[in-house]
């Protein structure tokens, strides 16, 4: 089997409209069209292909505010741009920070308390 590539994260979210609105106007992903199912939802589009999924559901994990489970990562060109682009739009966030190897991360939570990590390139 070879992989080619990551199609899309899917998360579940209580209130599709509030995490809408915050992965539109805080993370500046635009919505594409998603199917007809039978379940509430919506989706964004990541870079050229992939994709993030809005499930309406409950979760129920407990959260963990290390940064090091439960996230997924999104490049952003500049982070220091980035952090002031969630300054100016009243976002909460962590960082930016720097890892072990050099590359700087913010952490911020959408909604429903989901860790999103926003990394830069390596220096």
């Amino acid at each position: 089997m070879k992989i080619d590539e990551l199609n899309h994260v899917a998360l579940l979210v209580r209130d599709v409209e509030a995490s809408s609105r915050f992965y539109r106007e805080v993370i500046g992903l635009n919505s594409i069209p998603r199917p007809g199912f039978s379940f509430p939802g919506a989706w964004f589009r990541i870079g050229a292909q992939q994709e993030l999924h809005l499930i309406k559901g409950e979760f129920d994990g407990a959260p963990d505010d290390s940064g090091r489970r439960d996230h997924f990562a999104l490049r952003v060109a500049d982070v220091d741009e980035a952090a002031k682009d969630l300054r100016d739009r009243g976002a909460g966030f962590r960082g930016p920070v720097h890892r072990a190897d050099g590359a700087r991360q913010i952490f911020l939570r959408d909604p429903d308390g989901h860790i999103l990590e926003l990394c830069g390139e390596l220096p």
